[in-house]
Order: C-alpha cells, then sequence, then structure tokens
C-alpha cells in the first residue's frame, strides 16, 4: 500500500512539474510573440481627440494626460463602464482641463466602446484620433475603431509594456495577454474585425 502510494505521489508531482513547464513554454511563447502580434504602436499626427479606453485606469489616463499635454489633440473621450469617471478623474487630477474631457460610460466590450463612441466622435467632427489602451490590446481595439469608424484616421498611442517578457509571465499582464489571443480570435469571427 505505502509503496502504491509513493509511486503515486511522485507521478503526481512530475504530472505537476510537466504542467508547470508546459505552461511556462505556452505563455512564453505566447508573450514573445505579443509584442510582433499584438501590439500596434502608430506614428503620430497632430488629432483632433484622443480616445481612452476604459480598463486597467491609471496607466491609460496617464498615458492620455501625457499625448493631451504635448499638443498631441485639444480633446479627450474616455469610453467603458465601470471606471470612465475615474478615468477622467485621473486625467483632470493631471491639470487637463475637465471641460475638454468626454466621457461615454455605456459600452461594456470593445467593440461597444467604438459603436458607442462612434457618434460622439461624428458630433465633434473629428477626422484623426489616437487611441490609448494597453499595448496588448491595441491591434483589436484599433480593428474595432477602424471598422465602426472607418472615415476617421486611427492612430494607436497605447500604454507600453511593463517590464520583460519573463516579468510579466509572472505577473498579472502573462494571463492578459494569453486571453487576448483568444478574444482576438473571437473578435475577427463575431465581428469580422481583420487580424
Amino acid at each position: 500500500m505505502r509503496r502504491r502510494l509513493a509511486t503515486l505521489v511522485r507521478r503526481l508531482a512530475a504530472a505537476a512539474v510537466l504542467a508547470v513547464l508546459a505552461y511556462g513554454i505556452v505563455v512564453g511563447a505566447g508573450l514573445k510573440g505579443a509584442e510582433a502580434w499584438l501590439f500596434i504602436r502608430s506614428a503620430r499626427a497632430p488629432a483632433d481627440v484622443i480616445v481612452v479606453l476604459g480598463g486597467d485606469g491609471p496607466p491609460r489616463a496617464a498615458q492620455a494626460a501625457a499625448l493631451y499635454k504635448a499638443g498631441a489633440a485639444p480633446r479627450i473621450l474616455v469610453s467603458g463602464s465601470g471606471d470612465c469617471a475615474d478615468i477622467r478623474r485621473l486625467i483632470a487630477e493631471t491639470g487637463v482641463p475637465p471641460e475638454v474631457i468626454e466621457i461615454e460610460c455605456q459600452s461594456r466590450n470593445t467593440w461597444e466602446n467604438a459603436e458607442l463612441s462612434a457618434p460622439l466622435l461624428t458630433a465633434m467632427g473629428a477626422r484623426r484620433a489616437i487611441l490609448v489602451t494597453s499595448w496588448f490590446h491595441s491591434r483589436r481595439a484599433l480593428s474595432c475603431f477602424e471598422s465602426v469608424l472607418p472615415g476617421l484616421e486611427w492612430m494607436s498611442a497605447p500604454v507600453e509594456p511593463r517590464g520583460s517578457v519573463w516579468q510579466m509571465m509572472a505577473g498579472a499582464d502573462g494571463v492578459w495577454v494569453m486571453k487576448e489571443y483568444v478574444k482576438l480570435g473571437w473578435y475577427a469571427m463575431r465581428y469580422g474585425i481583420p487580424v
């Protein structure tokens, strides 16, 4: 009985080690390819508006505020339910005038960010916009906005990656990056966005 139990424990330990190694290989490969596959950073030109997507608010708010202060665009639109008011507040706390920041707080996903921002951007008369989101979300977000608003010229200025691939793999970004591959595939099937 003891031998069987010892054998079972050894096999379970070996399986656990193999599972951890497999996870590390898959996530490491996913993160290594993410910069080429998921990350879009555009050359920037003066724009009419900076569009900031909800989620991961503080880094995105800081990026939008820095762009505004650098003269990238005279207006900001924050899009996304849950944290739109918080992102607006964070941007304003950096010295950006609150009256130049509009919010759209109904959208629950990236496609809705684009759909529900469209009438606001049209009302602003926007012709060129800068999109701010997380680096690994930039391809899907840009594809959604270009699909919903093809008449606007879009530029991507995402929040830069936080650390090396190995640091990201050990943190929350590793999980978010792996989820992004799945979401990108789903959006390509569901909404027909190019990947």
